[in-house]
């Protein structure tokens, strides 16, 4: 088929619409000859008549009436899929998105409703899980991570920073004490995260005297989970050591005791990522900008 068919088609429709291929070359501003090699080309194409031609008047054949009815929904649905991408198109549909249950909770479902009212007509379908997202097999449009990001081909976003913080239940410093320093933290029990990725058990970082240390107590409980993680540290089973966002309000409640004020625990970073493609869809671009305003918004609790 030729690379031009589609313009010779929306010339045709514009030709039978119009009556006359003088009044479509009008419509479509371009010289007479041009519309009248168009449908010769379009003729010659699908070796059949479309048009019959008096010095009067234009009739179709059987073959051009067919053909008219099914170019003209051709054009019509080739317009539509245009539009519906165009920047001045208002975002609508489906967007995937992936992100780490503690952010779920904490940041992205109680604001959800905020972006719901600016776009009522994306469709959010949203995974909360603590691993990585293959974004091409799962069809993912966007995720967002926490920590350091490796090498990918995706593109991403810096949001911020979660500030982290180690807690305890009073039940399990009842029964073990509480530590006073990061060596410290080696004669406890933890609930230590892992990776399920890379099976990597997360070291638990500190500022010490001007310098990053990296402490990895031994785990009462091992998870790699998040909710799993929170649920084992209220139920007394180790220390914990997370973001301060999804310890905040058990802290506050008093289930939680924060532990080693003195020691300022090293953030991690928040980012989210897309796939390397030329065109980023209008529901993506609106959601990476909502996510990135919300969190300067919000970054004080993160």
């Amino acid at each position: 088929m030729r690379s031009n068919m589609l313009e010779h088609m929306e010339i045709f429709v514009q030709v039978v619409g119009q009556g006359s291929f003088t009044r479509a070359a009008d419509t479509l501003q371009i010289h007479r000859p041009a519309v009248s090699k168009a449908v010769q080309q379009l003729e010659d194409e699908l070796g059949v008549k479309l048009l019959h031609r008096t010095t009067r008047k234009l009739s179709m054949t059987a073959e051009g009436e067919e053909f008219y009815q099914r170019a003209r929904q051709v054009i019509t649905d080739v317009k539509g899929i245009m539009a519906s991408f165009s920047p001045a198109q208002p975002p609508r549909g489906r967007l995937r998105l992936d992100a780490p249950l503690a952010l779920v909770h904490t940041m992205i479902v109680p604001a959800l409703a905020e972006f719901q009212a600016q776009y009522p007509d994306i469709e959010i379908v949203l995974t909360a899980s603590d691993k990585i997202t293959d974004l091409i097999g799962e069809g993912v449009d966007c995720v967002i991570r926490l920590g350091e990001l490796a090498d990918s081909s995706f593109i991403s976003r810096r949001l911020g920073q979660a500030s982290m913080v180690t807690c305890a239940s009073p039940d399990y410093i009842s029964r073990y004490g509480q530590p006073t320093s990061p060596d410290e933290l080696l004669q406890h029990k933890a609930v230590n995260f892992f990776s399920e990725h890379s099976r990597e058990v997360m070291d638990w970082k500190f500022v010490q005297d001007g310098k990053i240390i990296s402490r990895r107590p031994a785990s009462g409980v091992l998870v790699n989970n998040s909710d799993v993680l929170l649920t084992s540290g209220l139920a007394g089973l180790g220390i914990l050591h997370a973001p301060r966002a999804a310890l905040a309000p058990h802290i506050r409640s008093g289930d939680l005791i924060e532990l080693l004020p003195d020691f300022q625990a090293v953030s991690k970073p928040v980012s989210v990522l897309w796939p390397d493609r030329r065109y980023l869809s209008p529901n993506v671009r609106v959601f990476i900008d909502w996510i990135s305003d919300l969190f300067h918004r919000q970054q004080d609790d993160y």
